[in-house]
């Protein structure tokens, strides 16, 4: 492929599955001389890093029009080396991360194929669907009903983030998160999986992590997910030998060397991959080979843009690890109006576009009006 043009966007919403707060992340489009469109996303979440992200953006996307006819793998390698001096980490990995995930989507385009499918022979036709939200109801009852209310919809289970914006004091105090995954455990029944994600909202200790965790075996929780701050690895030590309880962190590792030194701790049972963060399209492909050779599970956290989930579906329906997919439960203005058709779920299962590359059309006066 030979790049024409690329154009970033930095944009902003409001997304009820994170109490109507304001969130921001940059989307490109890169065009083809040939006049083929990719689309990718660098979820930099904060304005200041977005429009860092965009300027990057610009840069190497010079640098891909000058390189004249280019693969995708070549264009990953030209990207990181380019940035050489500021891009083990940071901000340069959400822009190269966009542009590979919009390589790659232009990719399968020149291919006429689904992502999925160039990815792999093996490509699975769907995964488990589970509905991803924050807890941020006022009471325990009513943070029940509203995940009851996620299993009528179909969805096969929740990751639920806790101690998040909002009116509910869940991740706040032990004993109420006990209070909260039993009486869940009680309304959905056995066979509706429950994961709780602490991520940077709890503030654990390792012995109130084990004893916390403990408790929430008793009623069944598919994975605790980032119990501690990601470089407190003597806590995970701790807590990977007191529980049973798989483990799940990842979300904010950049680099395939970083996921690698991850999994050599032997503390990570579910590994939190983002490809609009973490090397692309390209970083996660690389990150999944070692998962699948260190037996880790891996799980797309695309917690954004309907560009990111078809990007991180198809990644995940190519993968031999994946088990399950994340979907926001409420309807968001960037899943729902800026794609032609929303990525949804049937039967709680969850299948990706079957048009070439990330399958999705964009709607670009949706984005107009959202860009900054």
């Amino acid at each position: 492929m030979r790049i024409h043009h690329v154009t970033p966007y930095v944009i902003a919403y409001s997304d009820p599955n994170d109490f109507a707060n304001r969130r921001m992340t940059t989307l490109v489009r890169v065009e083809t001389v040939d006049g083929v469109v990719g689309w990718g996303e660098g979820i930099a979440m904060w304005p200041e890093a977005c429009k860092a992200t965009a300027t990057i953006i610009e840069a190497l996307g010079d640098l891909l029009v000058e390189a004249g006819e280019i693969d995708v793998q070549g264009a990953w390698e030209r990207m990181r080396a380019h940035c050489w001096w500021y891009g083990e980490g940071g901000i340069a990995c959400f822009a190269y991360s966009a542009l590979d995930m919009a390589l790659w989507d232009i990719a399968g385009k020149l291919e006429g194929k689904p992502l999925h499918a160039l990815l792999s022979d093996h490509a699975r036709a769907s995964l488990p669907a589970y509905a991803s939200s924050h807890v941020n109801k006022a009471t325990i009852e009513d943070c029940v009903a509203e995940v009851v209310g996620f299993q009528q919809q179909g969805f096969g289970g929740v990751k639920l983030g806790f101690a998040k914006k909002g009116l509910s004091n869940i991740g706040r105090n032990p004993d109420t998160d006990i209070a909260f995954i039993r009486a869940l455990r009680e309304a959905v029944g056995r066979s509706f999986e429950i994961i709780v994600d602490a991520g940077n909202g709890v503030k654990w200790d390792a012995a109130t992590a084990i004893s916390t965790v403990r408790r929430m075996a008793e009623h069944e929780i598919g994975w605790i997910e980032e119990p501690f701050y990601p470089s407190f690895i003597e806590d995970y030590r701790a807590l990977k030998a007191a529980v049973d309880v798989p483990i799940g962190t990842g979300e904010r590792e950049w680099t395939v060397s970083g996921y690698r030194r991850l999994i050599e701790t032997g503390t990570v049972d579910v590994l939190g991959v983002d490809p609009s963060r973490a090397e692309g399209v390209t970083g996660f492909r690389m990150v999944d080979a070692l998962c699948a050779a260190s037996g880790v599970t891996i799980n797309a956290h695309a917690w954004s843009t309907a560009i990111l989930t078809a990007a991180s579906l198809h990644l995940s329906l190519a993968s031999r690890t994946a088990r399950l997919f994340e979907l926001k439960p409420f309807p968001v203005v960037v899943q729902n109006e800026l794609v032609d058709v929303p990525i949804w779920h049937a039967g709680g299962e969850v299948r990706a576009p079957d048009a070439p590359g990330l399958g999705i059309a964009v709607n670009e006066a949706v984005l107009e009006r959202l860009a900054l």
